[in-house]
């Protein structure tokens, strides 16, 4: 038996981490993506556990599969898009199998908190025909993870576990457990099973829905599927997050709550139906558990995507306006006593030299996913399109199409760890078709806007070991990219010349910008000291102000300051002030 140690605090993402870990996970791998990011952090800190970021969802999946056929207990999480990345081997694992353990982490979005879609990836459990678990919290978070890796092992199946935003990143209380150390299993050649050649594969699909009826009959019985017992006016039937939203608003409601949702339990709502006069189903999402009980033919009342909404969270305020009628009164604020604070980047970001120069030649711009996806906002302006990881590079391929839109006036953007990530590949399609265009890495050494996660190009491994670093401009010549240069970004005048240069070429050229982000430990060593504005210089002329640097702002005077506190000094501010003017110093070294 497992000997029980204490209790702790921790949030959806950091209990996978421990339930993994007391499982006896020998190996994870994952790329970095809110709500997901923090599963791999936290299980890096467990030296049992052979944790890696890897280049994208796809390579991770397939080193995690690799791992669990070679006998391995191992996990794979991404966010909820990065599954889409992931999905051409994540089908053909289904079929294969694992000799270990495979447990498929996926932490949906609802709500769009941070990211650009809204897709629920529940479909994903059915369309490849594996068993998906969805916790409610951090305490089944931990219990299930535990579970669901001896459910895969036994039943010779990758496992997906289901996490929304809100369990992700909410705490709660769990218990904590010792490790079970479980030995890798022995691997054995197994041609028939993990060569997915068609003739091996058409008998593989036969024995996935044998399988798929096996997991179907631990559904219903499952302790993750639960009825509880309340008022038979009303029954509810839902799973994750939104059981706890449903218990604020129906405390007192019959409830069949869905830990286990595919197979689905079909038997179990036939039972749960009996109980009941009227039932709602309430999931965040498509209508993927209502989809199953309007098939059953139910006679009773049910109420679902009719009246709910498909898009955001079903909120306990969004529960009362569309099923009660009341509508919540948000709390208000005196805009008088807060200032609007948009989303910008960071003071000192390395990114504003780059923005500042395409915003200035007045370029078109396919941007990606990163940090950087903010110089679409003001006063940069500097973004049309931002699509999917790796997008920029195909999709200024695809702008190009357009007369109006070539390679002297448009440019693509993409930051070094994206470009590993799925850059590459669209980068290679330029060469070889032979287009016109200047593709911007933007180099800051860093994973940034998931907060600050090493990648291949850094030099060091998620668990901190030195690793061989990826040579971004060697990489770009061994593509067949004649016109490569590295910049300064905080050097504005050499950055706006090279981007000039770049477009000019005949062909496609990369423009490398490298300076570290200005939240990486590197940075903060080397503070440098900050710039003030002499007032008695300043024409309020808000140069300064038109870069975009959120450490300078405007006085009561009309004239610019800086705030000390926010300034990295990088100088770029300085760069922009007229000649004529030169209001903006460093700071004089202490003495």
């Amino acid at each position: 038996m497992v000997k029980v140690i204490g209790k702790a605090i921790l949030s959806g993402n950091e209990a996978i981490a421990r339930g993994a870990y007391e499982a006896g996970v020998h190996f994870a791998s994952a790329y970095p993506g809110t709500p997901s990011t923090e599963i791999l952090e936290s299980l890096a800190l467990y030296k049992e556990v052979k944790a890696e970021w890897a280049p994208n969802e796809k390579v991770a999946m397939e080193v995690a599969g690799g791992a669990a056929i070679g006998g391995a207990i191992s996990l794979c999480a991404q966010k909820h898009v990065g599954l889409n990345v992931a999905a051409d081997p994540l089908f053909s694992l289904a079929y294969a199998g694992v000799t270990g353990a495979l447990l498929i982490i996926t932490a949906d979005d609802s709500g769009m908190h941070s990211s650009q879609n809204e897709q629920d990836n529940r479909h994903f459990a059915r369309a490849a025909k594996l068993p998906l678990l969805e916790p409610v919290n951090s305490d089944e978070a931990l219990r299930m993870t535990k579970w669901a890796l001896k459910i895969s092992h036994q039943f010779d199946s990758p496992v997906i576990l289901r996490t929304t935003t809100r369990v992700s990143h909410g705490k709660g209380v769990v218990t904590l457990s010792e490790r079970e150390e479980i030995p890798i299993y022995p691997y054995k050649k197994n041609f028939e099973k993990y060569v997915l050649m068609p003739s091996n594969a058409r008998k593989l699909h036969v024995v996935v829905e044998e399988r798929l009826k096996k997991l179907k009959e631990l559904a219903e019985s499952s302790e993750w599927n639960v009825i509880e017992d309340g008022d038979s006016e009303i029954g509810v039937i839902t799973s994750g997050v939104s059981y706890n939203y449903a218990k604020e608003v129906f405390p007192n409601a019959t409830y069949l709550k869905l830990g286990f949702s595919f197979p689905f339990p079909m038997e179990k709502v036939k039972e749960f139906s009996k109980k009941v006069k009227k039932i709602i189903i309430i999931e965040e999402g498509d209508d993927f558990i209502e989809g199953y009980v309007r098939q059953l033919g139910l006679s009773n009342e049910i109420i679902g995507k009719n009246i709910l909404p498909y898009c955001g969270e079903m909120l306990p305020e969004v529960l009362k306006e569309y099923l009660l009628n009341e509508k919540v009164e948000k709390k208000t604020i005196n805009s008088n006593h807060i200032l609007e604070r948009p989303p910008v980047l960071c003071p000192g970001c390395p990114h504003i030299g780059i923005f500042d120069a395409i915003k200035k030649q007045r370029l078109s711009v396919a941007g990606d996913i990163g940090c950087y996806t903010l110089a679409a906002l003001a006063p940069w302006n500097a973004m049309d399109t931002c699509i999917c990881m790796g997008a920029s590079i195909s999709g200024l391929s695809g702008l190009m199409q357009n007369p109006m839109l070539t390679g002297n006036n448009s440019v693509a953007v993409i930051g070094d760890s994206t470009f590993i990530h799925s850059g590459i590949t669209s980068l290679i399609d330029m060469v070889y078709n032979n287009r016109k265009g200047t593709v911007v890495i933007l180099d800051n050494r860093i994973t940034a806007m998931t907060g600050n996660q090493q990648n291949p190009t850094t030099g060091l491994t998620l668990q901190g070991n030195n690793t061989s670093q990826i040579d971004l401009e060697a990489l770009v010549k061994a593509i067949g990219v004649k016109w490569v240069k590295r910049v300064n970004n905080y050097n504005l005048k050499e950055t706006s010349d090279a981007l000039r240069e770049a477009r000019e070429f005949d062909g496609v050229s990369v423009l490398i910008t490298s300076q570290p982000c200005a939240l990486t430990e590197e940075v903060k060593r080397a503070k440098k000291y900050p710039f003030e504005i002499d007032e008695s210089k300043c024409i309020a002329c808000g140069a300064c102000l038109r870069l975009g640097c959120p450490a300078i702002s405007k006085g009561e005077s009309g004239k610019s300051k800086i705030d000390p506190v926010y300034c990295i000094g990088c100088g770029m501010c300085a760069q922009v002030c007229p000649p004529k003017v030169q209001a903006i110093h460093k700071i004089e070294k202490e003495a």
